[in-house]
């Protein structure tokens, strides 16, 4: 099985966040070409990380693209009972970290643009692979520059994050924001004296968290979600040098992820009048709480009755649509590009980030008989 000899290689390479990815991409380029492929390149500044855009088939003419990125997740302080970076099956199930989120997808997709090369292809297949798409999807946005300005973009677009391939139409989308506290130091034996900048930073995230509960008893609703409301979550605090020193400096990194129905800046508006509300009540003019964002990405918001959707699920030969809990790329693409996009690739994201990641032999197998029947349509002309 093709897939799975190049899911081997690509586990081999410990692509993790913010760490070089040009390896990888130098091996699947060197198939790639060798399958007369057209690759572009889009690079980051560093020149160690990249996205590559490669396409099989006629130019000038709108095709289907297949995206997934090549970052994983961090092993540190997990307990695996295999090599993380060795692809080990047992059972049916293949260990490795990324098999399932997602480089077990981007194998296949791999796979079948070598086959998709031996044919006559009407419609192009296109392929992107990116970086850094587990920090908030970094690496792919200039690329996805690229493609909104270029005179001929791909018809549609499958992100292959892991759904047990069902069609997923929508995700949310998620804001990183960091507010940070200002104080006045001092001795702790004389503390009334001092502003204690993580008691703003406490008082910060309980304002987080009382509007989260506002927002889950009255706010906007999608039940397709497991989480049907808007979410707020702090997930960081940081702040202080020493027992004995009243803090002037302390930093809450939180998070939005965030429905359609909702707007994320109308939230941090929320939190910044918040914010002012509890510097006025120190009556401290030292005191001081600032947000800012840091980065995000938009949701996915595709219709069930796009045509996407209609031509994925006769691809699959499933009849309902579901979303997901977690962001791709996707949201990048439809928004910002302008091009119609399910998230639709095997495995479950139940295994994902977690020690002994595994993507079952059945669901890469469905994956390459749904991408083949995508190269069928494609000598076809779609």
């Amino acid at each position: 099985m093709q897939t799975l000899a190049i899911l081997e290689r690509l586990i081999a390479f410990p692509t993790l966040s913010r760490t070089p990815n040009m390896p990888l991409l130098e091996y699947v380029a060197t198939l790639l070409e060798d399958a007369g492929a057209r690759l572009d390149w889009v690079r980051h500044e560093s020149g160690e990380r990249a996205n590559l855009f490669a396409t099989i088939g006629p130019e000038g003419v709108p095709g289907v693209m297949l995206s997934g990125h090549t970052d994983v997740v961090p092993v540190e302080g997990q307990d695996w009972t295999v090599d993380p970076f060795a692809l080990t099956e047992r059972d049916g199930r293949f260990y490795g970290r990324g098999t399932a989120d997602m480089k077990g997808f981007v194998a296949s997709a791999i796979a079948a643009a070598l086959r998709a090369s031996k044919r006559d292809l009407k419609t192009p297949l296109h392929l992107a692979l990116s970086y850094d798409e587990e920090i908030g999807c970094i690496g792919v946005r200039d690329l996805v520059g690229i493609l909104a300005k270029a005179p001929v973009k791909p018809l549609m677009c499958i992100v292959g994050e892991p759904t047990e391939l069902k069609v997923a139409t929508g995700h949310k989308g998620k804001g990183f924001y960091r507010a940070t506290c200002r104080g006045r130091e001092g001795h702790t034996a004389l503390a009334p004296k001092a502003m204690n900048a993580l008691h703003l930073a406490a008082d910060f995230s309980k304002a987080v968290r009382d509007l989260q509960a506002e927002v889950a008893r009255s706010g906007a609703r999608d039940d397709d979600y497991d989480i049907p409301y808007t979410t707020l979550h702090v997930g960081r605090i940081a702040g202080g040098t020493s027992p004995n020193i009243v803090p002037n400096h302390a930093e809450v990194d939180f998070e939005i992820r965030y429905l359609a129905a909702d707007d994320p800046d109308g939230l941090i508006g929320r939190l910044k009048d918040d914010a002012a509300r509890i510097v006025a009540e120190t009556g401290d003019g030292d005191a001081a709480i600032a947000i800012e964002t840091t980065r995000g990405y938009p949701g996915l918001d595709t219709g069930v009755d796009a045509e996407i959707v209609a031509f994925v699920k006769s691809l699959t030969g499933g009849n309902a649509t579901i979303k997901v809990a977690f962001g791709t790329e996707g949201g990048l693409f439809s928004e910002a590009a302008g091009i119609p996009t399910v998230v639709c690739g095997p495995g479950s994201m139940d295994q994902g980030h977690r020690p002994d990641e595994f993507v079952s032999g059945q669901q890469l197998t469905r994956c390459d008989a749904m991408l083949d029947a995508i190269i069928d349509r494609l000598e076809a002309g779609l």
